[in-house]
């Protein structure tokens, strides 16, 4: 980290436009939102990449509103929401207020890396609109994940190669690169608000012809997770029905 640069980011609003956006959604994220806000910083500030982060709040009742409000930082942003609407929700809301011209949304638990970043910066160079992390494809590297969620990953993967199609082999990895144009166009369709709401936003990608680029990640299976395995399933196949629907009946036809 360049503290100098840390230290300008801090406290000065940066006046050139964003080349980055950073998204991050948060529901009851009061243990780890400040060292993962503290991570995109330090890694950041070793780069001259101007950037933003965007806190996107998901009516949480706990002290994390607070704690970044707390940090002060001229160039981090909190979008504040009234009740809890779904990850998918708030992460919209992130989209739509990002300045930059790539959109990087990033799990608050900060599994992936952020060093990984410039992966899936060097897709989109390539000419990926959108470039997403992978924990499949050849290179990837997964730790401590226990292997009653590796058995649920493997189903859900099934589920969604047979439900949707999608030609993505790892749809739920917190960690992926848009450019702004494309993130615009995906979040602005989008009908699915909760924990599934990457299967429609990948579905919408295929659809409308962005070029989709699946790049190997480290992941660590971070401790305190919210998700509930057993109800996500349900809400996996219920999101899955309703992604197919919506196309049948036409909601996706400017697509």
């Amino acid at each position: 980290m360049n503290y100098d640069i840390y230290r300008r980011w801090r406290d000065e609003p940066d006046a050139r436009p964003p080349r980055l956006s950073v998204v991050i959604p948060a529901y009851n994220e009061k243990v780890r939102i400040v060292p993962t806000i503290g991570a995109f910083a330090a890694f950041l500030s070793g780069t001259e990449i101007p950037w933003e982060l965007i806190v996107a709040d998901d009516g949480s009742l706990d002290e994390t509103v607070a704690l970044v409000e707390m940090l002060d930082h001229a160039n981090i942003r909190v979008l504040r929401a009234e009740r809890n609407g779904g990850k998918g929700s708030a992460v919209r809301r992130g989209v739509f207020e990002a300045r930059g011209d790539l959109v990087l949304f990033a799990d608050a638990d900060c599994s992936t890396p952020v060093d990984e970043l410039f992966r899936l910066e060097a897709a989109i160079v390539a000419g990926a609109d959108v470039a997403i992390g992978s924990r499949t494809e050849l290179g990837a590297a997964v730790e401590h994940r226990s292997g009653i969620r590796r058995l649920l990953t493997f189903g859900l993967r099934q589920i969604v190669r047979l439900g949707l199609g999608v030609p993505v082999k790892d749809t739920q990895c917190g960690f992926k690169l848009f450019k702004a144009d494309a993130a615009r166009s995906l979040f602005g369709a989008q009908t699915v608000g909760g924990f599934s709401f990457d299967l429609e936003i990948l579905y919408l990608a295929a659809r409308r012809g962005f070029r989709i680029a699946e790049v190997p990640v480290r992941w660590y299976d971070a401790p305190g997770s919210k998700v509930d395995a057993r109800k996500e399933v349900v809400r996996f196949v219920q999101s899955i029905a309703r992604i197919r629907w919506n196309a049948l009946s036409g909601v996706y036809a400017d697509a």
